[in-house]
């Protein structure tokens, strides 16, 4: 779990995070019910926030240590580091339960930007990439909204609920 109230790229690991629904996460640059990015308060400050809450794979870190890149949780400014979900696999809507309590909607995907090899050299190649079919792969984690409140801690159960089908795949957000 990871937070951090200023705009920075990486969050500082927490003994726990409280999510707020509609919001976000407590004390983080992100929390608010319209959009929190830089970038995109640019273009439109009206939009609304579909990045309260970023997902990343456990694995994702896993893998770029594997190829030399040093990262740790919040590293790469997500809120909650998963582990054993193919959460690039997940469609739109798709309901994840942190914790006792907390539920977050699955809005897309995020998508990596120069911060990430501003961070560490290279690591934007693994970020996103190509697949067999020359399509772009976005492999950064996924962003959320809050629909159920509540605290979540390292090593909390996570657990996932498809929406109803047809489903849709996940775009950038």
């Amino acid at each position: 779990m990871s937070a951090d109230d200023e705009h920075r790229f990486s969050k500082a690991p927490r003994e726990s995070i409280e999510l707020l629904v509609g919001l976000g996460v407590a004390g983080d640059a992100h929390l608010g019910v319209t959009v929190q990015h830089r970038s995109r308060v640019a273009r439109d400050p009206s939009q609304p926030n579909l990045r309260q809450v970023h997902l990343v794979a456990g694995e994702f870190l896993d893998g770029a240590r594997a190829l030399g890149f040093v990262v740790a949780p919040g590293d790469l400014g997500e809120n909650v580091l998963t582990s054993g979900i193919d959460l690039l696999a997940l469609p739109t809507d798709t309901l994840v339960h942190l914790g006792d309590e907390a539920v977050v909607r699955v809005t897309g995907l995020r998508n990596p930007c120069q911060q990430i090899d501003d961070f560490q050299h290279g690591l934007l190649r693994l970020a996103v990439g190509r697949d067999d079919t020359g399509d772009l792969v976005r492999r950064a984690g996924v962003m959320a909204v809050v629909l159920v409140g509540g605290r979540v801690r390292p090593g909390d159960a996570i657990r996932v609920t498809p929406p109803v089908e047809p489903h849709q795949a996940l775009r950038p957000v």
